[in-house]
């Protein structure tokens, strides 16, 4: 057989037709989420938000017509600004190895604001199977780096635990029985 000739082979069945890509709204995406069973909120913008292993996520749509979707992460951990340029260089290098997320660091009073996101264009539409990638992707990325953060700064760990323990005594302290304000007198006031 030549090598332009045709061959004796039936030719392959036609592809699937592949899936229709609609609009990219924020009914979708809460769809998606709601498909996981994932725990989130909105907030007084529309924006999506949730906590995962500890870390705040939104997925916000953003662009003139709302078509970009990004999922942005915080590393929760407190760290003083004055460990800026170590964290900038885990980032950087973060950013020279991975091609998601993006990473960043950035100074907020006097702690560190670190963060991870993963932006996509849907101008054109997509398919759930792609959102649902584009979640899932964005999320466990975003976790993967804020894991290596809290391998390098286990100080930073330990003290947010200690934060979070000392705000859930205090809760359950506000909320036991007896936890009402006693006047000299003796009596309760609820």
């Amino acid at each position: 057989m030549g090598f332009f000739s045709k061959h004796d082979a039936p030719e392959p069945a036609p592809a699937a037709p592949a899936p229709a890509l609609e609009p990219l709204t924020h009914e979708r995406v809460t769809a998606t989420l709601d498909a996981h069973g994932y725990r989130y909120a909105i907030d007084s913008d529309g924006d999506i938000g949730g906590i995962w292993d500890d870390h705040v996520f939104y997925f916000v749509r953003i662009g003139a017509e709302r078509e970009f979707l990004q999922v942005r992460g915080r590393w929760t951990r407190p760290l003083a600004a004055s460990r800026y340029l170590e964290v900038l260089e885990l980032a950087n290098a973060w950013n020279t190895d991975k091609v998601f997320p993006k990473t960043y660091v950035r100074v907020e009073d006097d702690l560190l604001g670190v963060y991870a996101e993963h932006a996509v264009d849907y101008r054109p539409g997509v398919a759930d199977s792609q959102l649902d990638q584009h979640l899932g992707c964005a999320v466990s990325t975003a976790l993967a780096f804020f894991s290596h953060l809290d391998e390098q700064f286990p100080e930073a760990v330990e003290a947010f635990r200690a934060q979070r323990s000392a705000a859930a005594r205090a809760a359950e302290d506000a909320a036991a029985p007896g936890a009402a304000s006693t006047d000299p007198g003796g009596t309760d006031h609820v």
